[in-house]
């Protein structure tokens, strides 16, 4: 996902509610989010849908590397030749 430009990024809920269709077209094209403000701050991030199922994946991916440096360092890991042959046997049974 794109960074938040905020000269371009930024919209008044107001202006959304004006042009949703064309902000909505925008978000799609251009791959970038656009960040909803009301009364001057922020309130809500419309995303494209394929860009919100990256962000998810990767925090997901994210949180399994967290909980398997957790595991490794409980001393729960295991070698990696021994790993491998517990993969291997699971994608040819």
């Amino acid at each position: 996902m794109r960074r938040v430009d905020v000269s371009r990024d930024l919209r008044p809920l107001s202006e959304f509610r004006a042009n949703a269709a064309a902000v909505v077209r925008e978000v799609r094209s251009t791959k970038r989010p656009v960040v909803l403000t009301q009364r001057g701050k922020g309130a809500a991030v419309l995303l494209d849908v394929e860009e919100y199922e990256a962000l998810v994946e990767r925090v997901e991916m994210l949180e399994d590397i967290h909980i398997a440096e957790r595991q490794i360092a409980a001393g729960e890991g295991m070698a990696h030749e021994e790993a491998k042959a517990r993969a291997l046997a699971r994608l040819s049974g």
